[in-house]
């Protein structure tokens, strides 16, 4: 990772060591997006991650906070009032939350199993939202902490696009809050978080360029460095004469007239191509335009990064379109000298979902967006160039409407060599916000970064320890359950398994005391000077005594839910014991976790997902159950050539690790599957399981024949004989439907591979 700087690694510590919530921040450049990847693969934290926006979401690989916490749009009032409506406002409270917003159980379920949120392009996030998040985490999780006890990542540049209130809206919010950022949120207030920086620059190199930057970003703008910036004012330069510059503009209708007039412009055959939208992918988030418009001398620009080894573009790339054909787009870059086929890009909609198994939180793919990664670069807002990387731009910014705009657009650019200034700034339209001023004070030194991560390390394996032997959360949730027997509903149905029910609460209400004791003399442990290697000998003696207890409880209602799930009109009984087996499940992964937690640490080992995670612990549920199901089987013998029940119970597919979406396409296509049907599983296109196998092919991981017949592979190698282009328009043009593209592209990865 580029950014593993002091700052950087003191985010990993305090995200995996300590339940301290961070807000990292740092000038454009700075690796804010790298890092948050790296978290995101190495936290051994269930993590959620979400957006304020549908496409800073998707970009950010997560959701949006609306969707997640299923709240509704309008503002927010901390507390219990009735809210009043208006046409052009609405509120919501806590009452109305409470009393009129339902939440499905797969989102409380993701909600009680997570450890870690991340808030990404917190910039825009709303004081109210945050609250509003707050209340519907402590509510879900029946936990009064901030955000009910989980860990918060908070990422974004407060100096860049700030948080949207309507006036009429702040009105009423200013009742309620001192400002609109989210650090004026309630939670926030109570419960500060962390302020980690990152302070170097990997984009600018030029020192002069970063002192004008910095000095902008804060609000210090000098009489010197308006000099600097005024070298590069060219209100008469031409854009058609000097290729290679975007135009950053403040307004969307300027960006889309440019690039419109441009196209236009061009001579030569428009060619079309339009997304793949497979499954459940709302047009709202779409990440690109629907349909993409394109000329050969196209002036474009990639929108991602290439996550190929070979690295040819990254995110805000320029290029020239050079070939076009139906299913082809080769661009140009001239200082390079290099031209590369541009391939598609799939992006996800997911959802989050919890393994029954591992109690781990995972992705489910609901659709996919298959498009070309670039679009017309003759102009793009401020607002849109976010992230993106410019080695040279036109920046048309008189008009900037709201403060951090014009450092937004300046910090696009690698050095001032690649400025163009159509007009000269206007000093009083760029000026940021003062209360983002006074929040940057807030940054931690080193020297308290590191008191406070070590300080706060101990109190997390501490805490980690003692809510693994903890189990007030499990014992009341059998008390509630018992005391539903007392109900008339179902009652004559319930009263068979009463006894049972008792035996199993009776059993962990024997465990409380002698778990309360061990936690008492852990906590006294823990005030001493810490000897990690007499705490791992505690541990591991406590385990050997709770464990197969718990383990036993977790049998028997495993037993339970294989007896239940057969008898008709036991769906809300079924569903009672689901939540207790779900809970009854995470204490004893808990349990298993705090084990290896200890031992990592007495070990002097770091503590990260492969530390905290076994073979044992990613199997338990999964060995447990089907250890049930079969010992049930056994004692029923009529059952033995039973399908399995699916009365009450949901169909789960076994969550694999993540891997490369060519190896999963890889991996079916072992199993036999045609590639139509890869492609239904996968949500993906069929053209891009194709593309996938095409590469399978030049890798030699698959060779042509097992896809194409011999006859098919031996016309395809005369079409090809004397074919010497990278293209392959000309050939589909001259052979037209005798090869499909597809075709056409795996005997030209074959060729690549070196066997045909």
């Amino acid at each position: 990772m580029k950014s593993v700087t002091a700052e950087a690694r003191y985010v990993l510590q305090f995200i995996n060591q300590t339940n301290c919530s961070v807000f990292l921040t740092g000038k454009a450049g700075t690796g804010k997006t790298t890092l948050l990847k790296e978290i995101i693969q190495t936290t051994h934290k269930n993590t959620v991650v979400v957006a304020p926006t549908g496409i800073a979401a998707l970009n950010a690989g997560g959701v949006t906070i609306h969707s997640m916490f299923q709240l509704p749009f309008g503002g927010f009032l901390p507390d219990n009032s009735s809210p009043q409506f208006t046409d052009s406002s609405k509120f919501e409270s806590r009452l109305t939350l409470r009393r009129h917003f339902k939440m499905s159980g797969l989102k409380k379920a993701v909600i009680r199993n997570m450890e870690l949120l991340i808030i990404d392009e917190v910039s825009m996030l709303r004081a109210d939202l945050l609250d509003a998040m707050d209340f519907m985490m402590q509510t879900v999780r029946k936990n009064n902490q901030a955000f009910g006890g989980v860990q918060v990542l908070f990422i974004g540049d407060l100096l860049q696009l700030p948080p949207v209130i309507r006036e009429d809206e702040w009105r009423t919010l200013s009742r309620y809050y001192k400002g609109k950022f989210f650090f004026h949120a309630h939670v926030i207030e109570k419960s500060p978080p962390i302020y980690i920086e990152l302070s170097k620059i990997f984009r600018q190199t030029d020192d002069t360029f970063i002192s004008v930057l910095n000095n902008l970003r804060v609000n210090k703008i000098t009489a010197k460095d308006i000099q600097v910036l005024n070298q590069f004012v060219q209100p008469k330069f031409d854009l058609k004469a000097n290729k290679g510059y975007i135009t950053l503009t403040t307004h969307n209708h300027k960006a889309d007239t440019i690039n419109a007039q441009s196209l236009a412009d061009l001579e030569g055959e428009i060619f079309v191509y339009r997304s793949d939208v497979i499954g459940d992918f709302p047009d709202k988030i779409f990440p690109l335009e629907e349909k993409l418009e394109l000329k050969v001398g196209a002036q474009i620009m990639f929108i991602k990064n290439d996550s190929t080894p070979e690295k040819k573009f990254f995110n805000g790339k320029m290029g020239i379109i050079q070939t076009l054909s139906e299913r082809e787009i080769w661009v140009h870059f001239p200082e390079e000298n290099m031209t590369i086929e541009v391939e598609k890009y799939v992006w996800e909609n997911i959802r989050y979902t919890v393994n029954e198994n591992t109690k781990e939180i995972e992705e489910e793919v609901l659709g996919t967006f298959t498009h070309y990664p670039i679009k017309l670069a003759w102009a793009i807002t401020v607002h849109k160039s976010q992230g993106l990387t410019f080695d040279k731009a036109a920046l048309d910014v008189a008009d900037v409407f709201l403060p951090g705009q014009a450092y937004v657009a300046l910090s696009r650019l690698r050095s001032l060599n690649g400025l163009v200034l159509l007009s000269p700034l206007q000093m009083n339209g760029i000026s940021s916000d003062q209360e983002v001023m006074n929040y940057a004070s807030n940054k931690a030194e080193s020297v308290t970064l590191e008191n406070t991560l070590h300080k706060e390390t101990k109190n997390f394996i501490r805490n980690y320890l003692m809510t693994a032997f903890d189990w007030s959360v499990l014992l009341q949730e059998w008390r509630n359950h018992l005391y539903s027997y007392n109900e008339k509903t179902d009652l004559s149905f319930k009263t068979q398994h009463k006894d049972w029910a008792i035996k199993q609460w009776e059993t962990l209400q024997q465990l409380t005391d002698p778990s309360h004791k061990f936690i008492a003399q852990l906590n006294k442990l823990f005030s001493e000077e810490v000897d990690f290697h007499f705490i791992k000998n505690r541990i591991f003696s406590a385990y050997d005594y709770f464990f197969p207890i718990l383990d036993q409880l977790t049998h028997d209602i495993l037993w339970q839910l294989e007896e239940v799930i057969r008898m008709k009109k036991a769906k809300a009984y079924f569903e009672e014991l689901i939540v207790l087996e779900e809970l009854q499940t995470k204490a004893v992964i808990r349990l298993m976790k705090a084990k290896q937690l200890i031992a990592t640490v007495a070990n002097g080992e770091t503590i990260s997902k492969e530390s905290l995670s076994s073979e044992a612990i990613k199997t338990y549920r999964f060995t447990k159950a089907e250890t049930v199901r079969q010992a049930y089987k056994n004692s029923h013998l009529s059952l033995i050539d039973e399908e399995e029940p699916s009365r009450y119970a949901k169909k789960k597919k076994q969550k694999e690790p993540k891997k490369s979406t060519v190896q999963e396409t890889y991996e079916l296509w072992l199993q036999q599957y045609t590639i139509k049907e890869i492609a239904a599983v996968r949500k993906l296109t069929v053209q891009t399981i194709s593309s996938h196998l095409a590469k399978l092919i030049e890798t030699e991981t698959i060779a042509i024949s097992a896809i194409l017949p011999e006859d098919k592979i031996a016309a395809l190698a005369q079409a090809f004989k004397d074919h010497k282009e990278e293209s392959l328009g000309s050939l589909k043009e001259k052979y037209g439907d005798e090869f499909t593209w597809d075709e056409l592209k795996m005997y030209q990865a074959a060729r690549k591979s070196g066997l045909t």
